[in-house]
């Protein structure tokens, strides 16, 4: 049995990330797991403080729940890292975090942000994940891929060493409704359509991907390693 981490930045990444890839994997027998990193929502507030938004974290907690029991994954791990602030944390603290998930579960497959994305924490989350997944004797992590989030990839600018060029295109078609149901846990996090983390532009997204693959829906990746 093959064993899935998806390693996000914040609550809802996971789900716009490869919501329906986890959940077509869950079902295809690996057991799939996820690890988010920040709190993702303090950085809303002009300063920090964690005790004046514990019930907003608590609610998150449960949406985060709700969702990847939807995808089917088998267990989550989560983290306090401050919202939009990872640049203010040692990168080796972040390594480290990962590292703590990954030898209680030894993954073979890692998803995890695309380097280029706008947002600060996504692009530390890459970094973080690389560094915790080097190639070396012993390491049981084999494949390593990259997934976009509406809203961050699209929107750094477009230069050749940043943007998303997906190279690998799972079949959601089946279960594009699945990822939009978990993604309506999310209530907080949801925007109004065009903005492209409204639950209309998730679908589009997936359309446009299946399009470009001869498929009615698709989530898309960039290869970032396989060893055979």
């Amino acid at each position: 049995m093959k064993k899935t981490l998806v390693i996000a930045a914040h609550p809802d990444d996971e789900v716009l990330g490869c919501g329906g890839t986890m959940s077509r994997m869950s079902n295809e027998g690996h057991k799939v797991y996820t690890l988010i990193l920040g709190e993702g929502i303090t950085s809303r507030d002009k300063k920090r403080d964690l005790r004046k938004r514990r019930h907003g974290l608590a609610e998150l907690q449960k949406h985060v729940e709700n969702a990847n029991k939807i995808l089917g994954v088998a267990k989550i791990f989560t983290f306090n890292l401050p919202d939009n602030r990872f640049d203010t944390v040692p990168l080796l603290d972040i390594v480290k975090t990962i590292e703590k998930v990954k030898t209680e579960i030894a993954p073979d497959i890692i998803f995890t942000h695309h380097h280029g994305d706008l947002n600060i924490d996504h692009q530390i989350t890459f970094r973080a994940a690389i560094t915790a997944c080097r190639p070396v004797k012993g390491e049981t992590v084999k494949e390593v891929y990259s997934f976009e989030i509406p809203s961050s990839t699209e929107w750094n600018m477009p230069l050749t060493s940043v943007y998303f060029l997906p190279n690998y295109f799972v079949d959601i078609s089946r279960i594009l409704a699945l990822k939009i149901r978990a993604l309506k846990e999310y209530k907080s996090e949801i925007k109004k359509f065009p903005h492209p983390r409204s639950l209309k532009a998730v679908e589009i997204y997936a359309r446009r991907w299946g399009i470009q693959v001869g498929l009615k829906a698709a989530e898309a990746f960039e290869v970032v390693r396989i060893i055979r």
